[in-house]
């Protein structure tokens, strides 16, 4: 939970130095982004090919009377 206090002298910033609090969160965030995915690791990617069930109801959603 953020504090009121820091709410407060947030409230109080110029606006430059808002932009700029806000530009290190999001810079803060993105690294933490990319800290999730790690070099060398291999990570699955599901393919539509080879995927004939999922295809086929595809066909059938698309082929049946609209409501």
């Amino acid at each position: 939970m953020v504090s009121p206090e820091l709410i407060s002298s947030l409230r109080e910033l110029s606006r430059p130095d808002k932009f700029y609090i806000m530009q290190l969160l999001i810079a803060e965030l993105a690294q933490q982004e990319t800290e999730l995915i790690k070099p060398g690791q291999a990570y699955p990617v599901w393919s539509p090919y080879g995927a004939y069930e999922a295809a086929d109801a595809m066909l059938k959603a698309l082929q049946s009377p609209k409501a």
